[in-house]
């Protein structure tokens, strides 16, 4: 089962070459949906109107994009397909999906080539209620890790998904890392983070003017210029970390219930992250909630903070 629900589709399209990719989670018809955004840079689609103060309550699908802000055409490629198959609300008898998106930063060099909504169809179709893969598949082929001495000294990142559960209730997330900070473990040791050597500046503990490489996609070193007094390119660094996912359960929640877990299932993040939630990072995360199974807000608020915190750390263990 996709997520640990039978009812729930996940697929995903990948382009090796480009190093992005597009993942996409599809519920079953009626399902709520909300999002919950703590990171300083979120790049999103429709989290006004599945946010708490939004009008918005169905939701057809989520699509967890690589690409930064270009990645969010591959929506529109959702919305086309949720359309042909009746997934959207009635509206004067047209069929209008709701699909929400989030994006992470992993644009190679400006000549990449950009998922479009030929990808995001592409996703759609491949969906499945198989488990879904993970790691350096769908939007986390591109995702790194570590870069708080810089993007010279990060690892890999990728895409965790896990399942949890409580009784009948079951909490499924989908989750890409890729992260400014580290990737802890439960015991606090790094899982997966920078190679930086130990005596180097590191963000928060140093500005960013002293960290080499932090804005950049790298260090540059001008000709005839000693590596050690190298400069950094200015490329909108806040747009390039973030940890995005999706979550699905079959709780029966409200609105504000939902929006209020998928807030505190941030907390997953802040146990497997170090640092978590930084201006320079856009974490968002949404909650589809089914509605089968009557339950307490503040369950599938725990369940889901442990389903993030282990699917963080399973995108790097793979």
């Amino acid at each position: 089962m996709a997520l640990g629900l039978d009812s729930v589709l996940v697929g995903w399209w990948t382009d090796d070459e480009a190093g992005t990719g597009v993942t996409v989670v599809l519920p079953p018809a009626g399902t709520l949906g909300a999002i919950a955004v703590r990171g300083g840079a979120p790049g999103t689609r429709e989290a006004a109107a599945l946010g708490p103060t939004g009008a918005g309550v169905e939701c057809h699908g989520v699509v967890l994009c690589g690409n930064s802000v270009f990645g969010l055409a591959a929506a529109d490629g959702v919305v086309r397909w949720c359309a042909q198959q009746g997934r959207g609300l009635n509206i004067r008898d047209s069929i209008v999906p709701v699909v929400g998106a989030a994006v992470v930063y992993d644009i190679a060099s400006p000549q990449s080539t950009r998922p479009t909504a030929e990808a995001g169809w592409a996703a759609c179709e491949a969906a499945t209620m198989a488990e879904p893969a993970i790691g350096r598949v769908g939007v986390g082929r591109g995702c790194t890790i570590g870069k708080i001495a810089g993007r010279d000294y990060s690892v890999a990142g990728g895409l965790g998904t896990a399942i949890v559960r409580s009784g009948d209730v079951v909490v499924g997330a989908a989750i890409a890392v890729n992260a400014l900070g580290d990737v802890i473990g439960a015991d606090g040791t790094v899982l997966a983070g920078t190679t930086a050597s130990p005596e180097m500046d590191r963000y928060p503990y140093a500005p960013i003017e002293l960290i080499a490489g932090f804005t950049g996609r790298g260090t540059e070193v001008p000709d005839g210029a000693d590596p050690a007094g190298a400069t950094t390119t200015p490329d909108h660094s806040e747009r390039t970390n973030t940890t995005i996912g999706c979550l699905v359960t079959n709780a029966r929640l409200t609105k504000p219930e939902a929006c209020r877990a998928a807030d505190l299932a941030h907390t997953g993040i802040a146990r497997a992250v170090e640092p978590p939630h930084t201006n320079f990072d856009g974490d968002a995360l949404f909650l589809l909630a089914t509605g089968e199974v009557e339950t307490r807000a503040d369950l599938v608020a725990a369940l889901g903070a442990q389903a993030v915190a282990t699917a963080i750390r399973a995108a790097v263990s793979n």
